[in-house]
C-alpha cells in the first residue's frame, strides 16, 4: 500500500469538488444558465478488505477523512495503527482501502456492523438505541480560550470553503489557535465529514495542532461533540446552535461547547 498521505494517493482520481450544470433561475426562466453545483459521491471505507461504512462526501482530502473517522469512531487509537491507504475508484464512487494493524482489525471485526450513511450521518445504521453514544473518557481541563480572539477566526473561516463559495453547499471545520489564527481547515458537503477530515489531519500533523479549538460552520449535534472528544479536543465552537444531546454529552466529557458564534457574540453551553 501507498504511504498514508502521499500525493500519489491524494491525486489518484480525477474527481472534482464541483461541476457546472445548466439551471433555470426564477428571475429569468426563459434563458438557461450555467452554475456551479457541489459534487457528492459515495465513499466506502474498507478496512483490510472488508467494507465497513459508506458515507456521502466531497471527493477531496479523503485520506484525512479516513484517518479522522477511524479515530473519532474508536476504530484506531492513533495514526500508527494504520499501515497504509489507497484510494480506488469504483463503479459508483470511491473506496478508501485502509490497512490496519492486526490488533485493531480484530477489534473492528468484533464490533462491526453494516452502516449506510446519508450526508455525513453519524447515527444511520445503529442497531438499537443503546448503540447511540459511545463512552468517552472525561477530558482533562488543560486549555482555555479568550473569546475576544474568536472574531478573527470567524472572519477567515470562509477561506477554507473554496467550493462553498462557488456552490453555497459545503460545511467547514477549522483548527483555531489560542490567538485566534486558523492553522488549517477542511470543507465537505457533510458537516461530520468536514470535521473528520480536520481531526484526521490534526492527528497526523501533531504538535502544532494540540493547543487550540475546533470551529465548525454548522450546528453542534451530539456526534460533533462526541467525535471531538474522542480525539481529545477540549473546546468546540459552532456557528449555529447546539442540541440538547450535544450539551449532555459535552457535560459528561468535560468539553467546552460554544454555539451561535458570530462576530461579537457567542453562547457558552458548557465549560468545566
Amino acid at each position: 500500500m501507498n504511504n498514508i498521505l502521499s500525493e500519489e494517493v491524494l491525486n489518484v482520481t480525477n474527481f472534482t469538488t464541483s461541476r457546472q450544470l445548466t439551471l433555470w433561475k426564477r428571475e429569468d426562466l426563459q434563458h438557461p444558465q450555467l452554475d456551479d453545483v457541489a459534487e457528492e459521491v459515495p465513499v466506502a471505507l474498507v478496512y483490510n478488505g472488508i467494507s465497513h461504512v459508506v458515507m456521502m462526501a466531497s471527493p477531496k482530502d479523503l485520506t484525512h477523512f479516513a484517518m479522522g473517522f477511524s479515530l473519532s469512531e474508536g476504530i484506531i487509537d492513533s495514526p500508527r495503527d494504520v499501515f497504509g491507504m489507497d484510494i480506488v475508484p469504483s463503479c459508483n464512487g470511491l473506496e478508501v482501502q485502509i490497512e490496519l494493524s492486526s490488533r485493531r482489525f480484530m477489534g473492528l471485526k468484533e464490533r462491526r456492523r453494516a452502516l449506510a450513511g446519508r450526508t455525513g450521518c453519524g447515527v444511520c445504521g445503529v442497531e438499537q438505541l443503546n448503540d447511540i453514544g459511545k463512552p468517552v473518557q472525561p477530558l482533562p481541563f488543560t486549555q482555555t480560550f479568550n473569546l475576544a480572539n474568536l472574531d478573527r477566526a470567524l472572519k477567515h473561516l470562509n477561506d477554507f470553503q473554496p467550493t462553498g463559495k462557488l456552490t453555497g453547499c459545503t460545511h467547514a471545520a477549522a483548527w483555531v489557535t489560542s490567538f485566534g489564527d486558523l492553522a488549517g481547515g477542511h470543507e465537505d458537503v457533510g458537516r461530520h465529514v468536514a470535521l473528520d477530515k480536520l481531526l484526521g489531519r490534526r492527528a497526523v500533523e501533531g504538535e502544532c495542532w494540540h493547543q487550540g479549538a475546533v470551529l465548525v460552520s454548522s450546528r453542534a449535534s451530539y456526534e460533533m461533540v462526541q467525535k471531538s472528544a474522542m480525539c481529545g479536543v477540549e473546546i468546540l465552537f459552532a456557528v449555529s446552535a447546539a442540541t440538547t444531546l450535544a450539551v449532555d454529552v459535552a457535560e459528561r466529557c468535560n468539553l467546552t461547547l460554544v454555539g451561535f458564534c458570530k462576530p461579537g457574540r457567542a453562547t457558552v453551553y458548557t465549560h468545566p
